[in-house]
């Protein structure tokens, strides 16, 4: 069964979603998924150095004191999923189009689910600037893939690419992420593992 995720890799409801999608997954130890990572961009017009994690709450919130409940109510969310985020380590809102470009590269040996969580993990938990390619870079060496490679893969081609994916979110009118295709079902939000999983069984029956 195939299931498209539509996320950002500085999603933390995408992080959340995806816990959970893995949670639903282990119900069917005898069925094949193919998870199909699709990169979407909450923020299409960050510069690609990003911006500091300060000025970014101000133009978007009005400050961190106007995000700060939504934050809270997330990080309480993510530790449902054992998951410890630890937001204040984070200085920088980065551009996500090379951390979406090392997730489509991984899809070629396999390990696209476990690259895509190594970056959440690096972002979310580690404060780690997920746009900065030496980063990257790095985490692809975790999984044995050469370092020339994945320079060579962050070209303007591939970057392109990505960014054609901002068209095809609006055709199918996605405005918010984690969103899940399964088989002829949609699902939009970080729902629970439990309606992931109803909804896996109906498209399977």
């Amino acid at each position: 069964m195939k299931i498209k995720v539509f996320a950002d890799t500085i999603c933390g409801w995408c992080f959340i979603g995806q816990a959970r999608l893995n949670t639903a997954l282990k119900k069917f130890p005898e069925t094949k998924f193919e998870i199909e990572h699709m990169p979407f961009q909450l923020n299409p017009d960050m510069p690609e150095e990003g911006i500091e994690r300060s000025k970014y709450l101000e133009i978007k919130f009005g400050g961190k004191e106007f995000a700060q409940p939504m934050y809270d109510q997330m990080t309480n969310e993510a530790k449902k999923e054992s998951l410890n985020f630890n937001l204040d380590k984070i200085k920088k809102t980065p551009n996500t189009v090379f951390s979406h470009l090392l997730i489509k590269l991984a899809k070629q040996s396999n390990m696209h689910n476990e690259i895509k969580e190594k970056i959440y993990q690096s972002y979310f938990i580690e404060g780690f600037d997920i746009g900065d390619k030496e980063i990257l870079i790095n985490i692809g060496k975790e999984f044995d893939i050469n370092a020339g490679v994945i320079n060579d893969f962050f070209n303007s081609k591939n970057i392109e690419e990505v960014n054609s994916y901002i068209s095809v979110a609006r055709e199918k009118e996605i405005n918010g992420v984690p969103f899940f295709e399964i088989g002829t079902d949609f699902i939009s939000g970080a729902q629970s593992a439990e309606n992931l999983e109803v909804t896996i069984r109906s498209n399977l029956s």
